[in-house]
């Protein structure tokens, strides 16, 4: 049961390493604490399960992160780009409405009712691990929020966008004077943080069920994951995620009265010890 336990809660964690990556990256360079990432992850898993009834799952898996990056472009440019110098509470009062706003159309166009995606034959399996059968699929979640994190670390280590991300994270302006056109790179940033939203719920459509409250599941999570992290901070996110995926797992089935409290519980320690989080900046 531990090993079980313990493989349920890396799932989890992957799935949020996906979704909390996207998070990450749009706070760090627009500085916008976006309320409605976890609407975007709905709105992905819905296309995914249009997607994969008109076609299959693969395609689904390519064209709904795909649509959610443009998506992404014109949210920056219409949205993003005008709240970065606002007060937060502003901020907060957009995304919150762009949240209900997603929700109220995932509801008119799929309705209310919980829906399902299959997953895929090649998947639809389960591995002997030391005596242990194990779903392939949610070897694969674990596959993909590896690959995730990984490609998202060497992109920004060593390409040249990721060297201008990184520095147009810590100083637009100067960044801007540089000669890098910073409106342009931030549209990139904020189509791929939502293209790894809508990716995360493609990822989740056929082991957890589609329903318009799926982003309240998810997102307050996420949140814990990035402030523990660092806000802005790839790396601290990846380390909460992982973290926060194991807590989930183990509390609900050995403290099961306080699982739903033990992340908050952790938060508060954490920034209590660290107010900048395990991996953000200090300034």
């Amino acid at each position: 049961m531990l090993a079980i336990n313990l493989f349920n809660g890396l799932v989890y964690g992957a799935l949020l390493v996906v979704m909390c990556s996207g998070l990450a990256l749009i706070y760090g360079l627009r500085r916008v604490v976006n309320f409605a990432h976890g609407s975007l992850y709905m709105l992905g898993a819905y296309l995914g399960y249009s997607i994969a009834n008109y076609s299959n799952f693969w395609v689904a898996l390519v064209a709904a992160p795909a649509v959610m990056a443009l998506f992404g472009v014109l949210l920056d440019r219409y949205g993003f780009r005008l709240l970065q110098d606002r007060d937060p509470l502003s901020v907060v009062l957009v995304t919150f409405g762009l949240l209900l706003i997603i929700e109220d159309g995932v509801q008119t166009i799929w309705g209310k009712s919980n829906l399902s995606v299959a997953a895929p034959a090649l998947l639809n399996t389960s591995i002997d691990f030391f005596g242990t059968p194990l779903p392939a699929y949610r070897l694969g979640v674990i596959a993909v929020g590896a690959m995730v994190a990984l490609g998202l670390s060497l992109w920004l280590r060593f390409s040249r966008i990721g060297l201008f991300v990184r520095a147009a994270s810590t100083d637009p302006t100067t960044t801007a004077m540089q000669g890098v056109n910073t409106d342009a790179l931030s549209a990139g940033v904020v189509g791929l943080g939502c293209a790894l939203a809508g990716l995360a719920g493609v990822v989740a459509a056929p082991f957890l069920s589609l329903s318009p409250a799926m982003s309240a599941d998810v997102i307050i999570d996420s949140f814990v994951v990035v402030v523990i992290g660092g806000l802005g901070s790839l790396v601290g996110a990846f380390i909460a995620a992982m973290a926060l995926g194991m807590v989930q797992a183990l509390g609900a089935v050995y403290i099961a009265d306080l699982a739903a409290v033990l992340p908050f519980v952790i938060m508060v320690v954490i920034l209590i010890w660290k107010p900048s989080g395990l991996a953000g900046s200090r300034t």
